[in-house]
């Protein structure tokens, strides 16, 4: 089974991260294909860098044809709909995966992500898939995108913060960690809160693994026809 996961930013460090999350769950017999846009913003922050992404995104898409589904490793489901009308493989986004994630392992989520003017498109998107009644809040760290590669102790401190927040103020059972740069840090602050910590890559990588073995593609009767 081949994924093509694609960061629809140009920033290839943040593409190495989510190589090693998806790899670090994915079936041996998974071939991850990590990549990302060529053309765009180097971090998507709010919905001027939705939009600006989006023809770098399917340039890209339009590049690996043969693949069994496609991750699109951004929180905000960049382009999701688009890629879904172009091919018939099944096509995640990582926010979308990760919300389902949480609303099956507990009754109530907060999602901790970046920075302040990105909470109301997480918002809409919570909305849309019917979800947002099980999420206690979105919550902003205001740590730009770009900040979560350098490895700073201030940024984790920030992050700790808001989730020891989420648990205290919103009684949140599991926290979804709103970025794929924070993919690396599901396993620690799991551990280190007691309670379910989701990223969206490893979410996206196993609900992609589940719709290919389940022989599952994107319907083309309707919205993804492309007609």
């Amino acid at each position: 089974m081949k994924i093509l996961m694609i960061n629809p930013n140009t920033t290839s460090s943040m593409t190495d991260k989510i190589a090693i999350a998806a790899r670090s769950v994915a079936r041996p017999d998974t071939d991850i294909i990590a990549t990302n846009s060529q053309d765009g913003p180097a971090s998507i922050q709010g919905f001027l860098d939705v939009a600006n992404c989006i023809p770098g995104l399917l340039a890209e898409v339009a590049l690996h044809k043969d693949v069994d589904a496609i991750v699109v490793a951004c929180f905000d489901d960049t382009g999701v709909d688009a890629v879904r009308t172009l091919v018939d493989v099944p096509v995640l986004g990582i926010g979308e995966a990760a919300y389902h994630a949480a609303s099956m392992i507990a009754n109530k989520f907060s999602v901790i992500t970046t920075l302040s003017r990105s909470v109301p498109g997480l918002e809409n998107n919570l909305m849309r898939y019917g979800l947002a009644q099980k999420c206690a809040r979105v919550r902003a760290t205001d740590i730009p995108v770009l900040k979560l590669e350098e490895g700073d102790p201030a940024t984790l401190f920030k992050i700790k913060s808001e989730i020891r927040e989420a648990i205290a103020a919103d009684n949140a059972e599991a926290i979804v960690l709103g970025c794929a740069g924070m993919a690396d840090l599901m396993a620690q602050l799991s551990d280190e809160f007691g309670l379910p910590v989701i990223d969206g890559v490893a979410a996206g990588v196993t609900f992609a693994e589940a719709l290919v073995n389940n022989k599952l593609r994107t319907s083309k009767i309707g919205a993804y026809s492309g007609q």
